[in-house]
């Protein structure tokens, strides 16, 4: 048979199967089954997936020619991996090419829980067919908890662990930072997302922009994200750690992850040099990076005047003098050494990075108490934290303030600012909704880890930092002298759920279980 003949054959037959299932005549099967949903268009959303696999495989070159530098035998699994990965990714680029590519709300939602879903899903394999002998729940699990910058881990022994694992985490960790803040910059303000919908660029005046255009904000922030990087491994590097040990903490301190490469954390250096420093480098991971930008571009004071940094600043400063004050005077260690592991530790709960210099769950009932509530905090708008963020607790401050004052002044107008700008009445709603997803969600997440055996304290602390990607929870289990290891695996997939739902703003994964997303 000619082949042309036979590629006729071949697009009729394909041609007449596709109008039995889904044309609009009742003799569509599918069609009639189900009735009432729209159909999407699933090519951009493949393409662009394709894309960030193609990426991501050439990400895994980077700890593969480590593995092979130390002598490792892992440097095969990533190489691999990487061959897979590069395989599906290009496979969909080329099955899904289009012409004009456009993404609507319906297929952006779509597009961002998906490819963090499959990011996460080829990011595990490393892990799951090294040395380290890890299931694919766990090695899921410690992929989710990378891209996500939640920090919690599975693996026992980093001391011992081979570089190109160590770097991996890292790795993961370093690319979902710059990834939630292009998000959050590009995507969460298009989708109206927990409120987000205040930092949409095409609202602001040209004025308040750092560049005209967002692909140019993108790539700037990018440059910005790794100059960070490197500046960070050398001070780093100054301070006392290995080159290694340096670009690893420097990633995912940038990031706000929390990976170490050893097991007691950065308690493990026992450097006030390195304390500092790595504090310095989670609080700039915690603040908008569109503000860097725009003291690139001149304006010098752009940071100073956001309210945001002003609220994370006061926040950060009150908690780390109250804590410092009580446990030097409870515990009877000096002002300096109480100051120096609180701001620390604070610091990197507050902002979700789940770095350890010592085990703060021994200090009392009061600090446990306080690193509880700080972890929910989170950091700015723009940053690489997770957690509620600032900007939705100066939105609930203003609308509790506007209460106060009608039942004062029940006839009074009042109206809601936030920066100098009145708040509109769906931003409000979208702060308001995120917060009640985002407590619904913990408490399903928290009652669904006790009722697989955990411990109150373990189940709460652990839904906790899922929800709000912090890493360490509290108590002797999964404390910041502890791990995730001892989990059940269901605990394990249910903590990975709850990294993703944290990860992504809650209503961008919630909105797809609702049956009215998928229909017209």
């Amino acid at each position: 048979m000619h082949p042309n003949r036979f590629f006729g054959y071949a697009v009729q037959i394909n041609r007449h199967i596709c109008e039995y299932m889904w044309c609009p005549y009742p003799g569509g099967w599918a069609k009639n089954m189900l009735r009432g949903f729209s159909l999407i268009d699933f090519r951009p959303i493949l393409f662009i997936i394709g894309i960030l696999l193609c990426t991501l495989s050439i990400g895994m070159f980077v700890p593969a020619l480590v593995d092979l530098y130390y002598g490792q035998s892992d440097w095969l699994v990533f190489s691999v991996a990487s061959a897979v990965s590069l395989f599906i990714g290009g496979a969909l680029v080329m099955m899904n090419r289009m012409d004009n590519l456009k993404i609507t709300s319906r297929q952006a939602f779509i597009l961002t829980t998906a490819s963090w879903l499959v990011l996460t899903a080829v990011s595990a394999l490393p892990f799951a067919f090294s040395d380290l002998d890890m299931s694919y729940t766990d090695a899921f699990f410690e992929a989710m908890s990378g891209i996500s910058t939640t920090g919690s881990t599975v693996i026992v022994g980093l001391d011992t662990a081979p570089q190109g694992i160590l770097l991996w985490r890292a790795l993961l960790q370093w690319l979902g930072g710059i990834g939630i803040i292009v998000m959050a910059i590009a995507v969460m303000p298009m989708l109206r997302v927990g409120g987000m919908q205040l930092f949409r660029m095409e609202n602001s005046d040209k004025s308040d922009k750092a560049f005209p255009r967002a692909t140019q904000i993108a790539m700037g922030i990018a440059v910005l994200y790794f100059c960070f990087t490197m500046i960070w491994a050398i001070l780093l590097w100054w301070a006392g750690m290995t080159p290694f040990d340096a670009i690893a903490h420097a990633m995912t301190t940038i990031a706000t992850g929390g990976f170490s490469t050893k097991d007691a954390s950065v308690g493990h250096y026992d450097s006030a040099a390195i304390d500092a420093i790595i504090t310095l480098g989670m609080m700039t991971g915690a603040l908008p990076f569109i503000l860097y930008l725009q003291i690139l571009r001149g304006k010098v004071f752009a940071l100073f005047h956001d309210a945001q940094v002003h609220w994370f600043m006061a926040i950060a400063g009150s908690i780390i003098l109250g804590l410092t004050l009580w446990h030097s005077e409870t515990n009877g260690v000096s002002f300096l050494h109480a100051l120096r592991y609180t701001s620390f530790n604070i610091i990197s709960v507050m902002t979700g990075t789940g770095y350890a210099t010592t085990d703060y769950g021994l200090w009392g009932p009061f600090a446990v108490t306080v690193f509880f509530f700080v972890m929910f905090i989170g950091g700015c708008a723009g940053s690489t934290t997770c957690g509620v963020k600032i900007f939705r607790l100066q939105v609930l401050y203003e609308i509790a303030k506007i209460q106060l004052s009608h039942m004062l002044r029940p006839h009074g107008v009042f109206i809601a600012y936030y920066n100098r700008k009145p708040l509109s009445e769906d931003v409000t709603e979208s702060v308001l909704s995120f917060f009640f997803l985002f407590v619904f969600c913990f408490v399903v997440l928290a009652a669904g880890l006790g009722a697989m055996g955990l411990d109150f304290v373990t189940a709460v602390s652990s839904a906790g930092t899922a929800i709000a990607n912090v890493g360490p929870g509290l108590g002797p289990i999964v404390g910041p002298s502890g791990n995730f290891a001892t989990l059940p695996d269901g605990a394990k997939w249910l903590m990975s759920i709850g990294m993703l739902i944290g990860r992504l703003e809650v209503f961008t994964v919630l909105v797809l279980l609702f049956p009215a997303f998928w229909r017209d």
